[in-house]
């Protein structure tokens, strides 16, 4: 056959003979896969051979529990049964069972080609899986990619590292049809392929796509400062109660704080929500974090999982949690339980050149007012800010220092845990960063330079529950700086935020100070996700609880002396 009898001829294969694949046959078929582009020659592609039936048939379980939840999204009976009556996978019938995967672990070696997307490691296995493919045709044999799957149930029945990534079960064999040289779909008319592809050129850039530059700087003129009215009959509300003359010290500067916020004097927190912005940063290839970047997407799979301190935390006080994709450096399954605001994959880093560019930046501050709007159309009053990202605290530490000026120094701290000479080394690569910028002096400049997707989102969503007239819960260092640039462009924004701790992360202290400001919580807390915020959760219900329920000395006929 020619190549394009073989490509046209190329099928995802569902019914297979019994006749047994050769070792011939899929070596030379793993060969055509290894000679596949590989970016970066990254080398990234691995084979597992599955010829246990006892492993087939737990594999074909895990596909039926799956097929079962695809099976029940569709709300047409005819369309159930038609799609019931799929032949979707040969799983125990095939001879061979071959696992494609990627090894993510390569990323921290890789040679060239994979800055800008780390998962082309992926793609590059995808690239080997349709050379297989085509080397098992031209050979008589076949192929069907199994993807209805939990993945997570499926490495762990497998035994595959944390690092090691399928693409999915395929099932290998002599075809028993060649389905009239049509895809299997459109011989059953579930749907029609369509005789040609879609092709375009692109002449000109949708600059529609791009967002008008805000003029960040005038958002304090559309803000209200509440009248002084309210202010002063919460104070009398809150020294009629039956206590000493501010006894409850920091809950009485609370309850006060949320009552002029909420413009009432019996306020009330509704729907309380954490929202954790997760983002890569360029930076974190430099050595300055003791967890290589894939941590990030790591732990956004573990928020989704319900495992992560701040999961624990916010099921413990009733806090609605939000996940949110700013930027991590992965592409993650359209069914996630997340929001996708992903501006890029990852920044760039800003030792020799900018993070991002400023139409990037705009996109930042857009899609975190985005995210907040939508969270407060749920009928919330109440928003916290967490973050996830490797090298996060790096690109905090830089954005401190620049828009406080002060030394490096004195905003560096261990991160996720650097230490001596590593913390040294930290220091040396920021303090060099900021020496190498030559740009312009102005804040939005500088944010584009050395910003990260998701300070900056967080920074933009703050001043969107600003404008919401929400109460904004900071979370530690990070989020802390991402309060600082809200806090720049709009100083009122503090109207509204509580600082619901004081980390242990060098810098915050300092940052505290500076805004003057009194966080609710010292208990060396250094995680981020927005765990500060739920822990401190049950001081400000406190808050509110004793502002609306608390007797005064009337209502329970108390002396005052």
């Amino acid at each position: 056959m020619t190549l394009d009898e073989i490509i046209k001829s190329r099928r995802d294969t569902r019914h297979f003979t019994q006749d047994e694949v050769p070792d011939e046959v899929i070596q030379r078929a793993l060969q055509a896969g290894h000679h596949a582009p590989s970016v970066g020659l990254t080398d990234a592609t691995r084979y597992y051979l599955i010829k246990s039936a006892e492993i087939k048939k737990e594999i074909k379980k895990l596909f039926l529990a799956y097929d079962h939840k695809a099976s029940n999204l569709t709300d047409d009976e005819l369309q159930k049964k038609q799609y019931q009556a799929l032949k979707l996978e040969a799983i125990e019938e095939a001879p061979l069972g071959l696992v494609i995967c990627y090894d993510r672990s390569v990323l921290n070696q890789f040679a060239i080609g994979t800055v800008g997307s780390n998962e082309a490691v992926k793609f590059s296995a995808v690239s080997a899986s349709q050379n297989i493919w085509l080397s098992l045709t031209e050979q008589g044999y076949s192929m069907g990619w199994v993807s209805i799957l939990n993945y997570y149930q499926f490495k762990q029945l497998l035994g595959l590292p944390e690092h090691i990534e399928p693409l999915g079960y395929f099932c290998v064999g002599k075809p028993a049809t060649n389905y009239d040289n049509q895809p299997m779909l459109q011989q059953l008319n579930w749907k029609q392929k369509s005789e040609k592809p879609f092709i375009q050129e692109i002449k000109v850039a949708n600059e529609c796509n791009i967002p008008q530059k805000p003029n960040f700087l005038r958002q304090e003129e559309s803000l209200q400062v509440p009248p002084s009215g309210v202010r002063g009959l919460l104070q009398q509300k809150i020294d009629n109660k039956t206590k000493p003359l501010g006894s409850l010290g920091i809950l009485e500067i609370l309850a006060k704080q949320i009552g002029t916020v909420f413009q009432t004097l019996e306020p009330k927190i509704t729907k309380p929500n954490i929202v954790v912005f997760a983002a890569d940063h360029g930076i974190s290839n430099h050595g300055v974090s003791a967890y290589p970047q894939d941590v990030t997407r790591q732990m956004v799979a573990n928020f989704l999982e319900g495992g992560a301190a701040i999961n624990v935390f916010c099921k413990q006080n009733d806090i609605t949690l939000t996940i949110v994709d700013a930027g991590v450096n992965y592409d993650f399954p359209t069914n996630a339980n997340l929001v996708s605001a992903k501006i890029g994959k990852g920044t760039q880093s800003f030792l020799h050149g900018p993070a991002m560019s400023e139409t990037e930046l705009d996109f930042c501050f857009a899609k975190g007012k985005e995210i907040v709007n939508s969270v407060f159309e749920t009928g919330s009053n109440c928003i916290g800010f967490g973050e996830m990202g490797i090298g996060n605290t790096s690109t905090a530490s830089v954005l401190m220092s620049i828009l406080l000026e002060l030394p490096i120094e004195d905003c560096v701290g261990k991160g996720t845990g650097v230490v001596d000479e590593k913390l040294i080394q930290k220091q040396d690569i920021l303090k060099k960063s900021i020496e190498n910028y030559n740009g312009p002096n102005d804040l939005q400049s500088k944010l584009a330079y050395f910003g990260g997707f998701e300070i900056l989102q967080m920074a933009g969503g703050m001043l969107q529950a600003k404008q919401n007239n929400m109460l904004i819960l900071v979370d530690g260092f990070i989020c802390s700086v991402a309060f600082l640039i809200a806090y720049k462009m709009n100083p009122s924004v503090k109207e509204n935020a509580i600082f619901c701790h004081s980390s242990a992360e060098k810098g915050h202290q300092k940052l505290l100070d500076y805004l003057n400001v009194q966080p609710l919580l010292q208990l060396d807390l250094r995680l981020g996700e927005g765990t500060g915020c739920a822990v401190a959760f049950p001081i400000i219900q406190s808050a509110v609880s004793f502002l609306n329920e608390m007797a005064s000395f009337e209502s329970a006929g108390v002396s005052r002396s």
